[in-house]
């Protein structure tokens, strides 16, 4: 795979991304505190029939931080029409599934698609005890400075609420921890939160008018999926897919399932 580590100026600073393969364009929007490796499984397999564009958000991997107000998905839509693409489809899981929803309705003429895994609209409510009890362990951890809890409660929600650590790979855990942690060292507790969030996403909904696929894992949190079904239900025709075996990031835990979907789906895109 010809794969090319690049980066453009954004006007706050270099953003990275990762361009591999030809063809239609399909762009990886990684999770929260990870990076594009979290896609290493589906980079070597998508760019054999497609163009596949892998950025690191804002503030994370390779990425610079924010030093002014930002959104998302302007930083997305930048980096597309830096590259000449669109209408591209957008793959994202977790915030970058959020990430994908935001584009369709703020950069519309830039979306072909969009497949989601674990987020979409709006913040969970957090209604189960597991995931309440696990949000209260992150915000302790981050008030007290314990980075080593907080990484791990991170790694629990990828696991979700019916395992334990112990019973996910243990490279998988691993290598999420690292990616966190990267992350989280480019940041300091007291620096201003310059991202900005798209407006009434949930209102506007029904309006994105593209094909809408969710690839959700199996063992994921019900508060997390929650928020796809609401884009789901305001979507018409969209659909899902349970990938057995998997928590809240399936393309790392269920490469080929994974792999799989996004390639049947997009190969019935016209």
């Amino acid at each position: 795979m010809d794969e090319l580590s690049r980066t453009f100026d954004s006007g706050d600073g270099l953003l990275a991304y990762r361009d591999a393969g030809a063809g239609r364009p399909l762009v990886l929007l990684h999770a929260g505190f990870v990076d594009s490796t979290m896609f290493d499984a589906q980079l070597p397999v998508l760019a054999r029939r497609y163009r596949v564009i892998a950025p690191d958000t804002r503030g994370h991997g390779e990425s610079a931080n924010a030093t002014r107000p930002f959104r998302q998905t302007d930083d997305l839509a930048a980096l597309l029409r830096h590259l000449d693409l669109g209408p591209a489809v957008l793959i994202g899981v977790s915030m970058g599934a959020m990430i994908a929803v935001d584009t369709a309705l703020e950069h519309p003429d830039l979306v072909r698609a969009l497949v989601v895994s674990g987020r979409a609209i709006g913040e969970p409510e957090y209604r189960e005890p597991w995931s309440k009890e696990l949000d209260a362990t992150q915000a302790r951890a981050i008030a007290h400075g314990d980075i080593d809890t907080w990484l791990t409660a991170f790694v629990q929600w990828a696991a979700g609420p019916y395992r334990s650590l112990d019973e996910i790979d243990a490279t998988m855990v691993s290598r999420i921890r690292q990616m966190a942690a990267r992350t989280l060292a480019k940041h300091a507790a007291s620096e201003t939160d310059h991202h900005i969030p798209v407006a009434a996403v949930a209102a506007r909904a029904s309006t994105i008018a593209v094909p809408v696929l969710a690839a959700d894992g199996a063992f994921d949190s019900p508060d997390l999926i929650a928020t796809v079904d609401r884009l789901l239900a305001a979507v018409p025709g969209s659909r899902r897919e349970i990938i057995a075996g998997a928590g809240h990031f399936p393309n790392m835990e269920q490469p080929a399932a994974y792999n799989r979907i996004i390639e049947d789906f997009v190969g019935g895109l016209r």
